[in-house]
């Protein structure tokens, strides 16, 4: 079964949240129409700036686990890899 790690933020270098899921496009809805209170809601963190994709939903669990110990200047750099202006990438998932 599938898994994806991504990252929202709030804006350009604004708050971040990395999460994990099965149904990345669902998620994100959840998220972005505050279905689930808790951080994201609380901080309007909406914005998908990056994910990526496991053949294995335990692989990026582990993945999530071990970024949400890095320093959030390797985060910005992951972010800023693939999507230097920060924008919405959720466009991306119409093919998940």
């Amino acid at each position: 079964m599938k898994g994806y790690v991504y990252i929202l933020a709030s804006r350009r270098n604004g708050t971040l949240y990395i999460g994990v899921t099965r149904d990345l496009p669902g998620r994100l809805y959840e998220h972005q129409n505050e279905l689930t209170p808790g951080f994201t809601s609380r901080y309007d963190v909406k914005t998908l700036v990056w994910f990526e994709e496991f053949d294995l939903l335990t692989t990026a669990i582990t993945r999530e686990k071990t970024m949400k110990k890095w320093p959030r200047k390797w985060k910005v750099n992951l972010i800023e890899a693939i999507n230097p202006e920060w924008l919405d990438i959720s466009n991306h998932l119409h093919a998940l």
